[in-house]
């Protein structure tokens, strides 16, 4: 048992690492409310948020077959949660389908990979192609201006950015003069991570 989790965490990572050692796939949220016996997700949710900002795992909240363990992603590298435009909005990532060893950075928490699709970051270094390593946003009113982020704007998708906060609104900016700001309202975007390094395959 994990001294620094409560032991309703710790019943729930113990019965995580078994599902995930028995079907080599993380479970969904009813599956965990099934496993621990409750009727709501919302004990899960927190327990899965503080298994997280402990450490133990990695999970894009809302999306529960992202979830891994730390240690399973030590010995299997960082998953790759999809794609993310560099240009308009594209549908967000929804499934893990390769990985990369960053083992020099686990000290940092839930990190993700995105691969970028587009040339609007070009004159930021970042081109179609390249993979972008985020770490996730926990308080977005710290984010500083001229940050890259992931951006998601809920039913139109998402997309990699400089941030501004200007005038009340958020401006989300190109590396590249061909594309204009998408300006919207702070209740209209989600931030899911700051940029932490860029990875191009050569």
């Amino acid at each position: 048992m994990d001294k620094d989790l409560t032991e309703a965490q710790n019943e729930l990572l113990s019965w995580l690492k078994n599902y995930i050692r028995d079907f080599q796939h993380s479970p969904s949220i009813r599956q965990m409310m099934n496993g621990m016996g409750l009727k709501s997700p919302a004990p899960i949710q927190s327990r899965l948020k503080h298994l997280q900002e402990k450490g133990y795992i990695s999970w894009q909240e809302g999306k529960a077959r992202t979830l891994q363990l730390i240690s399973q992603i030590k010995e299997e590298g960082i998953p790759v949660l999809g794609s993310v435009a560099a240009g308009g909005l594209i549908e967000t990532f929804s499934y893990v389908d390769e990985r990369l060893d960053f083992s020099s950075v686990f000290e940092r928490k839930g990190i993700f990979a995105l691969t970028v699709n587009g040339d609007s970051m070009i004159d930021a270094f970042i081109a179609d192609g390249d993979m972008v390593l985020m770490e996730p946003v926990e308080q977005p009113s710290s984010i500083r201006n001229g940050t890259i982020v992931s951006a998601m704007v809920p039913g139109l998708g998402t997309t990699l950015k400089y941030f501004f906060k200007k005038e009340g609104k958020i401006s989300l900016e190109a590396a590249n003069s061909a594309y204009e700001p998408i300006v919207l309202n702070f209740d209209e975007v989600l931030l899911q991570g700051k940029l932490l390094a860029v990875w191009r395959k050569i």
